[in-house]
């Protein structure tokens, strides 16, 4: 496909990196010409200096024969305006990045029906809800939803202490007929494998799983040997009350945890507290750890970070887990940053960028992807897939397809039923299939499914 991508910043870099990889034919516009060489330099995109939200510049691109347009640059005007001009020249779909909250609230003036853009995708809310799923998943540092939340796809470190640690996957398998789940991938030294039944589990691995959401509890005891501490709901502190901030809160008193939020800002805590029913409003520095120790930050069950500084949210972490016995999570923006900060003992890093480029990538994969989210570090992807109508795979078990080679099937649903994939296991037409694929098998698993 012909994609053009306006915006060469953290995320339409990413993006160009993804889509230029799976062999689509990629155009980025920029203003910024050290950004454009850098995406040229590296990447298989062609480049073109000036403008995205100009008629001329977008001619020169040849946007009549594009098939995806992609606006993502720092000025939500630009990013509307773009994907006007897009609709203008018949571009089959257009994606907008937007930060401003006017465009996605409900009973909004300009919503995407009526700029006939096709997704809207805010970095802010995308993170937010990341860190809520988090959060809500004792021990996990990643999680995802697939199947309206039946199918979960989750990380877990891995320490000495894990039950898991010595066993190999075959032995790890006997395990099924109590524990529903299958084993997707493990994280070790950098290196992201797709495991077969005589890899072992490592103390400092990250094992990433799929399971029912019926399951879980079972399994978080199998996987850690431990239940949460809280009696009731789970006690969350939130550092900074910005968008990401408030967002967090106000979905995590939905789920009725007990909730303190903090922000140095006097008038902005006013304004949190008239807003937020639920959540006590702290006025405090995020580094005044004893302040907060006062507040009964000793017994919350996780602390978020979400100010718009990456070096305060990984210090607040850093100082938090020297303290306390809960989880750590931060809102991390710079790449380098975000692989740093789990190697410092942070339990979860969530990039806006990815949680961005994640919902954007959906729309442009082929063969049905219908929900998708990105590891970092690796660029695997767990995804979502419906089984079209004709596949020629349907009918036949798993083990005697060809299925590509760096992936695996995690669960099929069926309706009301769902199955963990097994050798015995059939594909047919309708059926929602969730994969993990590294990057060299992505391509692939489009096709297999195409």
């Amino acid at each position: 496909m012909k994609i053009l991508i306006v915006g060469a910043g953290q995320v339409g870099y990413f993006l160009c990196e993804r889509l230029s990889h799976e062999g689509h034919e990629v155009v980025l516009i920029d203003r910024d010409e050290t950004h454009l060489r850098r995406a040229q330099d590296r990447l298989n995109v062609l480049g073109l200096l000036g403008n995205g939200a100009s008629a001329e510049i977008l001619e020169q691109a040849n946007i009549r024969q594009t098939d995806i347009f992609i606006a993502v640059t720092d000025l939500d005007e630009v990013n509307i305006l773009a994907c006007l001009l897009a609709r203008e020249y018949e571009v089959r779909t257009r994606i907008a990045r937007v930060r401003s909250i006017e465009y996605r609230s409900h009973g909004a003036v300009l919503s995407k029906e009526k700029l006939g853009i096709d997704l809207l995708i805010n970095p802010a809310d995308e993170v937010a809800d990341e860190m809520v799923k988090i959060a809500s998943r004792s021990g996990a540092f990643d999680v995802a939803e697939f199947v309206e939340g039946k199918i979960q796809f989750l990380g877990y470190h891995m320490t000495k202490d894990s039950p898991l640690c010595g066993l190999t996957l075959r032995e790890l398998g006997e395990l099924r007929g109590m524990y529903r789940f299958v084993v997707a991938a493990i994280g070790r030294r950098d290196k992201t494998i797709i495991p077969r039944g005589d890899d072992g589990i490592e103390a400092g691995d990250d094992l990433y799983l799929f399971a029912h959401e019926q399951d879980l509890p079972a399994i978080q005891y199998l996987l850690q040997g431990k239940t949460s501490r809280s009696r009731r709901g789970p006690r969350v502190f939130v550092l900074g009350g910005g968008q990401v901030g408030q967002r967090v809160a106000l979905q995590l008193e939905e789920q009725g945890c007990d909730i303190r939020l903090i922000d140095r800002d006097p008038l902005r805590c006013q304004q949190l507290a008239a807003r937020l029913k639920k959540t006590i409003v702290l006025q405090a520095s995020g580094t005044d750890i004893h302040a907060l120790l006062e507040e009964g930050l000793e017994q919350a069950d996780v602390l978020i970070t979400t100010t718009e500084r990456d070096e305060t949210n990984i210090l607040c972490a850093l100082l938090y887990k020297q303290h306390c016995q809960g989880r750590a999570l931060a809102l991390v923006n710079k790449p380098e940053l975000l692989t740093l900060a789990p190697s410092l003992g942070i339990d979860a890093c969530i990039s806006p960028r990815l949680a961005a480029a994640g919902a954007i990538l959906k729309y442009v994969r082929r063969g049905g992807v219908v929900s998708l989210a990105t590891i970092e570090g690796s660029n695997a992807e767990a995804m979502e897939i419906v089984v079209r109508e004709g596949n020629r795979h349907c009918e036949v078990p798993l083990k005697k397809l060809d299925f590509p080679a760096n992936a695996i099937i995690g669960a099929i649903v069926r309706g009301d039923h769902y199955e963990i994939a097994s050798g015995d296991s059939v594909l047919r037409a309708g059926d929602r299939v969730v994969v993990f694929a590294l990057p060299e098998a992505q391509s692939r698993v489009d096709r297999f499914f195409a």
